[in-house]
């Protein structure tokens, strides 16, 4: 059973940074693909970022340029790096985890981030 502990959301005024982090265990982090998923009311969970176990990436049209996202495999832990913080980056970000050929997500249990003045 994989399980997923996201931290490092809060409260941010637009422009400022926040780096979440995600620990992984129960399974071989290092050949998963991790990726960052975030929520707001009413709406449908929506990709952030997406690493897999060899480093490619892809990210939301909307954070490419501020956000990064990667990962140490020492730690069992992926991260998001995001920069340049706006107003409607506020979401629930949630960690996302999935073995090679398998269908099955683990998903942690979300860190709220909130960009406000």
């Amino acid at each position: 059973q994989v399980q997923l502990v996201e931290s490092g959301g809060g409260l941010v005024q637009p422009g400022g940074s926040l780096r979440l982090s995600c620990v992984a265990s129960g399974s071989r982090f290092s050949i998963n693909t991790m990726g960052w998923y975030r929520q707001t009311p009413g709406k449908q969970r929506e990709l952030v970022a997406v690493l897999t176990r060899d480093y490619s990436t892809n990210y939301a049209d909307s954070v490419k340029g501020r956000f990064t996202i990667s990962r140490d495999n020492a730690k069992n832990t992926v991260y998001l790096q995001m920069n340049s913080l706006k107003p409607e980056d506020t979401a629930v970000y949630y960690c996302k985890s999935r073995a090679p050929g398998s269908v099955r997500d683990y998903w942690g249990q979300g860190t709220q981030v909130t960009v406000s003045s």
